[in-house]
């Protein structure tokens, strides 16, 4: 199991559709692994993120082993890969652990003022 981050749920396959693809606002997912160091790192950052942002972005997991149909589905190569969707397409495409104030400039063009 991915690292469990409080205000991050953890979607698999099977929800996908229902918990990004159908939400009522845009959303960041972290494809992670449980044997991943840098999304260990990026874990405070998004829970961070889940808290301070959560009327604006909702915050999920996706873990690239229990749920391999989605990572292939949108081409997740490498962990941590966070993807952004609005309006059930994917909007932007990060690879890699970074500071919150960093992640928060790379959203600031998909997040609503």
């Amino acid at each position: 199991m991915a690292v469990k981050v409080e205000g991050v749920a953890e979607v698999g396959d099977a929800d996908f559709a229902a918990e990004v693809l159908g939400a009522d606002r845009a959303v960041l997912v972290q494809f992670t692994a449980e044997w991943c160091g840098p999304c260990r790192q990026l874990a405070p950052v998004l829970g961070e993120l889940a808290r301070e942002e959560g009327a604006r972005l909702k915050v999920v997991q996706v873990d690239v082993d229990r749920s391999p149909a989605t990572a292939i589905a949108y081409g997740v190569m490498a962990t941590p890969t966070l993807l952004v969707f609005s309006g059930g397409e994917p909007v932007k495409s990060m690879v890699g652990a970074r500071a919150k104030r960093k992640l928060l400039q790379e959203l600031a063009d998909v997040l609503p003022a």
